[in-house]
């Protein structure tokens, strides 16, 4: 799992970014998500900040990625809504 964090200081900037990222994972909060990671997807979004996002930091811009080991993900303490993420839903029609 990675969680990844952002912050720019261009409204259209951190739009893109935040729709660029829903294609790998899903919001926890406004601008921190959760990708249940592989090393491919780590490397895709490693490029795309390179080759695009980075030429636009300010000084103020940043992305944080945290990779987090399989021990580590199960360790994760989740309340509320976040509780129900890692349970399994079964639905009947």
């Amino acid at each position: 799992m990675l969680i990844t964090s952002y912050d720019f200081s261009n409204d259209k900037v951190r739009t893109k970014f935040a729709k660029f990222l829903t294609k790998y994972g899903r919001k926890l909060q406004y601008s921190v998500y959760e990708i249940r990671n592989s090393n491919r997807f780590l490397r895709n979004i490693q490029k795309e900040v390179e080759l695009k996002y980075k030429k636009q930091f300010t000084g103020a811009d940043s992305i944080v990625i945290v990779p987090l080991c399989e021990h580590c993900r199960k360790n994760v303490i989740r309340y509320g809504y976040a509780e129900n993420d890692e349970k399994e839903v079964v639905v009947f029609e």
